[in-house]
């Protein structure tokens, strides 16, 4: 386990600062700039568990993995790769074979996809993308069935939230994690226990998103 610290250069990081960083506004509050910061933070701390791995490369696929969410959400991980494929400024800082495994780890960081991230650059990415904060969670599962679900009621509200929160979260759950992470094994602990007990959830639902 390599436990240097993490050293980006600086120039890779003004770039994107500069030219993919103000992309993210367009998106939707959960996958704005906030979001990408939080996944790179994670990343860079998650790339010490492994030896040998670029800072560079880890960085950028953190800083890419949601640049194209705003286009089709349901198809962002494929059309992210895509444009940092096409972003000729990365010749600059990556030879072909590392952008090919960094186009690789943003197409493989989707919690949703069947098939395990194609190498530790994805797994890191991957894992560092998942919600540690349950309140986080249950506010931005409540925003989105506002926004996409306006005719829902409280109820139905609550229970697509729960379906969700078990079928990503729960025992058997799609969400994958390829890293050691305690805040997100608390996190995972606190998200069972709610879907073991259903007052418990909607106490808890209701506690943070109608709360004054």
């Amino acid at each position: 386990m390599d436990k240097r610290e993490a050293t980006v250069t600086p120039e890779l990081i003004e770039y994107i600062r500069t030219n993919v960083f103000p992309v993210y506004a367009k998106n939707d509050p959960a996958h704005q700039l906030e979001h990408i910061e939080y996944v790179i933070r994670r990343s860079l701390l998650f790339m010490r568990q492994f030896d040998g791995l670029n800072a560079d490369m880890v960085y950028a696929v953190a800083a890419y993995h949601d640049i194209a969410h705003h286009i089709d959400k349901e198809n962002h991980e494929t059309l992210s790769a895509s444009v940092f494929e096409r972003e000729e400024s990365m010749k600059r800082f990556f030879t072909a074979e590392q952008r090919s495994i960094i186009k690789e780890a943003i197409e493989d960081h989707r919690a949703s996809l069947e098939y395990e991230p194609r190498s530790e650059y994805g797994k890191i990415v991957s894992s560092a993308d998942r919600s540690v904060d349950v309140d986080a969670f249950l506010r931005r599962t409540h925003a989105y069935s506002l926004k996409h679900f306006p005719g829902n009621s409280e109820a139905q509200n609550m229970e697509r939230c729960y379906q969700h929160m078990k079928d990503k979260y729960g025992s058997g759950g799609y969400a994958k994690h390829y890293v050691l992470d305690e805040e997100y094994h608390q996190f995972q602990q606190t998200i069972r226990n709610l879907v073991e007990n259903r007052k418990a959830f909607e106490e808890k639902y209701r506690a943070v998103n109608y709360s004054i």
